[in-house]
């Protein structure tokens, strides 16, 4: 089902993100969201072509490359055809050459492997054809914290919520891990 998310308005950038995970959505959608994007998420290839048929134009999608019913580079070759064309990122946990040149001929801006945080994500927008990767800009204070927000949600989105192994995998305590998660529970 796809779905729009608040927005917060900071930049007004309407961002699709076409992924299977719902954890992994819904992270991603709030951290986007967070910086002032408006988030639109698709779960499946047909559902980003029929939110696509409808007249829908993001500037900017995030495309997973293995969804359940196909590639995401369908998805990828029906968003270049959109006009003005979005700035494309593919993530994938698959990476490949084959597949890393495909999606840049069909028109994805960058292609990244798994896990990539939001800050990441961000930068590889900014990316153009025959240029180094952009560099990110050294972290704020606030950045760090939000981080590693970003980080424990998606350690936690990988482990479905199992705090004792979101603790180990993250290399903390599990009361430690249960004490930041008071402080700012998951939405």
């Amino acid at each position: 089902m796809t779905t729009t998310l608040p927005d917060q308005g900071r930049s007004g950038l309407h961002l699709l993100i076409v992924e299977d995970d719902p954890r992994l959505a819904a992270t991603l959608g709030s951290s986007f969201t967070a910086r002032g994007y408006r988030v639109s998420h698709a779960a499946s290839v047909d559902e980003a072509l029929a939110w696509l048929a409808e007249g829908h134009a993001p500037d900017r999608a995030l495309v997973d490359l293995k969804l359940a019913n196909g590639s995401g580079l369908d998805v990828v070759a029906a968003l270049a055809k959109v006009t003005p064309q979005p700035q494309i990122v593919v993530l994938t946990g698959y990476a490949s050459i084959a597949t890393t040149v495909e999606a840049i001929k069909l028109g994805a801006t960058q292609y990244l492997a798994k896990p990539a945080t939001a800050r990441e994500i961000e930068a590889a927008f900014s990316h153009q054809a025959g240029r180094d990767t952009p560099d990110l800009a050294a972290p704020r204070v606030s950045a760090l914290r939000t981080q590693e927000w970003e980080t424990i949600q998606r350690v936690l989105a990988e482990t479905e919520f199992n705090i004792s192994e979101a603790a180990r995998r993250l290399g903390m305590h599990r009361r430690t891990l249960a004490r930041k998660l008071a402080k700012q529970p998951v939405r």
